[in-house]
């Protein structure tokens, strides 16, 4: 049994979801396992990873409308607010989806379903850059 990691960021242009699916191909790709499992994990607490639907835009801008519902900004609850009424809430945000995925790999790559894809799940309305780690196992 063998593991490799990588590391690789992303650029937000702040809150929404940005597929990452060929990056995180490209490192299963790249750890020469044909069988075994995938962790991807994102080093932030104000972002996430979802798998989600990628073929159809409107799925995305319904989850991010959906979150913003349900943890809305600038909520009185909130007193951490230190860097502005997103910040609390993005932490929500991130605390409610998954900062860590584990996918199957087959035949050298992850075993997603047709209308799959991995996504970043940025929290804050202002542009980051985002670290993930893809580690495979196998």
């Amino acid at each position: 049994m063998s593991a490799r990691s990588t590391t690789f960021a992303v650029d937000t242009r702040g809150r929404g979801l940005i597929e990452v699916t060929h990056q995180v191909q490209d490192a299963v790709a790249a750890s020469g396992v044909s069988e075994g499992l995938c962790n991807v994990f994102v080093h932030h607490t104000s972002a996430s990873l979802t798998i989600n639907e990628n073929a159809d835009p409107d799925v995305q801008r319904d989850l991010d409308a959906f979150l913003s519902r349900l943890v809305p900004d600038g909520d009185a609850l909130f007193v951490h607010t230190m860097e502005g009424p997103d910040d609390m809430p993005a932490h929500v945000r991130a605390a409610l989806t998954q900062t860590s995925l584990s996918i199957p790999v087959t035949g050298g790559r992850c075993a997603l379903g047709t209308w799959q894809g991995v996504f970043l799940w940025e929290h804050r309305h202002r542009s980051h850059r985002r670290q993930v780690t893809v580690t495979v196992i196998g």
